[in-house]
């Protein structure tokens, strides 16, 4: 049950879902994270994580496919909303090697590519250092996954 979709509901004011990002929360822009909020999340969460993930970038690694843009974890169970570019909760390591929100930018002429913006639900808070990655941020929440559910947005460099 733990990974599959739940009635959990992920928007964004900057774009809707499988609309198109806008350049100011992409690394040809400002590189700030988009606002996103949420609600109806499953009964008992007490803590969240986000994860923005590319999985139309060629990228093999370790097994896993795709390009991160975002790990962020340690958010309370109180938490609902992030605002643009927010500092709230901990920052995990992206794959262009930083902490924290690295906007999308595809390689030129590779077409729209896809940016899952997943919220995770808990059943507990959690307390992880800085700078894991989304594999172990992934290993360390799933027995505590009550839910998830995604906001889709597309990008393409011509």
């Amino acid at each position: 049950m733990a990974f599959a979709l739940t009635n959990m509901r992920v928007e964004s004011p900057a774009f809707t879902d499988q609309g198109e990002i806008p350049t100011r929360h992409t690394g040809e822009g400002e590189d700030l994270s988009p606002a996103l909020s949420w609600h109806d999340a499953p009964e008992g969460t007490k803590g969240f994580a986000v994860i923005c993930h590319d999985p139309d970038a060629p990228l093999v690694e370790h097994g896993g496919y795709g390009f991160v843009h975002w790990v962020l974890y340690n958010l309370p169970g109180s938490t609902t909303s992030l605002e643009e570019a927010s500092s709230e909760g901990t920052r995990g390591i992206n794959h262009f090697g930083r902490n924290g929100y690295g906007g999308p930018m595809p390689p030129e002429g590779h077409g729209v590519h896809q940016y899952y913006f997943w919220v995770l639900a808990l059943d507990k808070p959690t307390a992880l250092p800085e700078g894991i990655s989304m594999a172990e941020l992934l290993k360390q929440v799933e027995p505590h996954l009550l839910g998830m559910n995604r906001l889709v947005g597309t990008y393409r460099r011509d």
